[in-house]
């Protein structure tokens, strides 16, 4: 690093000094908390909104994050997003979504309104203003910068930040091969949890917790990434191939009940129908025959339905994948065949953050289904939500209390490197690095689930 980089760097409280320990005043401090919301989030892209959620001309939604809003709104010629407070005296102009076609956008306040592309319109008695008051370029809506990738739109307050795909890095090519544009919503649930965004984040970064966290699925697994178990309670698994086979099937199955976006309802039914599949006699040469036969299956199956769906395997062996991959500040997809779940952390203060999941899939286009328009907003604590979302919020609000009694956490260097990861490059933000190291950061940062600890440049 550079004198300047470093100095810059120092001045950073709370600083990741060592990849493998993070300061716990990180996740609750005010001030630390009110840097980010300087620095940090108004020169990133955030994930705004799906484009289903505005399919027509006029369509419109909210995006807030702390103390900015936007409009996202499908105008005829494209999508544009734009500050939501009136230019008169400031009052947020929507706060749900809606259509404007017929009518603009009006101030509930004194009437002014806009069109959708937000050029003002009318001025309530405008002889009682000054004319400079009302020049256009003082009272249209300024433009917030906004570009599309997997489906989505994105904005960014920092004109002058790198650009949308630049930024996200490789992890663009592995998931457009998997026809990230063409997922659909199956459903979205949301709910505020008493937790800094970034705990909440950090808990979907490793499988390290999935032993103890999501042992239903742990106890399914075919193989152990984490060495020798040494609890002799649980009894050493000696699987012949059709045990395996049917091991597997039992996973992905249970997978599929706790995050249905990872394994949809049509993947299962398909997996189901290979229980009694002819294997080889070697248990792990049983379990590759059983998940290639599954994604051919799958495939298709389908192309017979009308979805968009890509060559499993081919794109697998192409374009390999993690189980969870992360778009740099707050978003994530997680993928496993052709369905995929998906997160969006924002915070609130410096202990509670709004927590958004999607079960998403490659859906028809002419198949019926009504897109939800919102997400279905529960208790952090509500049996609702599927089991393994519901075991993680669990722990979150016990780890945010905890955080107050030590002063920094220990990461492993090969599993719980995503976090070090990313946490060092927000120290980059907070000390104000140029927008090329932080862009060349990012795209190490966004390398997946279980990552080790990476240089990220600084």
């Amino acid at each position: 690093m550079t004198q300047d980089v470093q100095a810059a760097l120092a001045q950073v409280p709370f600083r990741v000094t060592d990849p493998q320990r993070i300061p716990a005043e990180r996740y609750y401090d005010e001030a630390f908390f009110k840097l980010e919301n300087e620095k940090l989030w108004p020169h990133v892209w955030q994930m705004a909104c799906r484009l289903e959620e505005i399919p027509h001309i006029g369509d419109y939604v909210e995006y807030r994050n702390l103390d900015k809003s936007v409009i996202v709104v499908r105008t005829k010629n494209g999508v544009k997003a734009f500050h939501n407070a009136c230019r008169h005296r400031g009052v947020q102009l929507v706060d749900q979504p809606g259509n404007c076609a017929k009518t603009g956008f009006i101030c509930p306040f004194h009437g002014w309104r806009w069109n959708a592309e937000g050029k003002n319109t009318f001025v309530f008695g405008k002889q009682i203003f000054d004319e400079a008051l009302l020049d256009h370029a003082e009272i249209d809506l300024p433009p917030v910068r906004v570009e599309f990738w997997g489906g989505c739109a994105f904005i960014n307050f920092d004109d002058d930040a790198p650009g949308l795909i630049e930024s996200l890095g490789p992890v663009v090519d592995i998931l457009d091969a998997r026809h990230v544009d063409r997922l659909k919503m199956d459903w979205w649930y949301g709910t505020v949890l008493p937790t800094n965004w970034k705990l909440a984040m950090e808990a979907f970064m490793e499988g390290y917790h999935v032993m103890r966290t999501h042992p239903q699925l742990h106890d399914l697994m075919p193989m152990n990434s984490y060495g020798v178990d040494v609890d002799e309670n649980v009894p050493t698994r000696n699987m012949d191939s059709r045990m395996m086979v049917n091991n597997m099937a039992d996973f992905y199955v249970r997978l599929s009940a706790g995050m249905a976006g990872m394994i949809h309802e049509t993947e299962v039914a398909v997996i189901e129908k290979l229980r009694d599949m002819d294997v080889p006699e070697d248990p792990m040469a049983a379990l590759g025959a059983f998940i290639a036969k599954a994604q051919q299956d799958i495939t298709a199956d389908g192309l017979a339905r009308g979805a968009p769906m890509f060559d499993i395997a081919k794109v697998n062996q192409e374009k390999p994948f993690h189980d969870v991959e992360f778009m740099f500040p707050h978003y994530f997809l997680l993928p496993s065949f052709a369905a995929m779940s998906s997160y969006r952390i924002r915070p609130l203060t410096a202990e509670t953050c709004l927590f958004e999941i999607w079960s998403l899939v490659l859906r028809p286009d002419d198949e019926p289904y009504e897109t939800p328009k919102g997400p279905t907003m529960l208790p952090y604590d509500s049996k609702e939500f599927p089991e393994i979302p519901m075991q993680d919020y669990s722990n979150l609000p016990r780890q945010q209390v905890g955080l107050h009694q030590f002063k920094e956490m220990r990461l492993s260097h090969e599993q719980e490197g995503m976090i070090s990861n990313y946490q060092r490059l927000v120290d980059g933000y907070l000390a104000g690095l140029d927008a090329e190291t932080l862009r060349k950061g990012q795209t190490v940062v966004n390398s997946g689930y279980n990552a080790p600890i990476l240089d990220i440049g600084f």
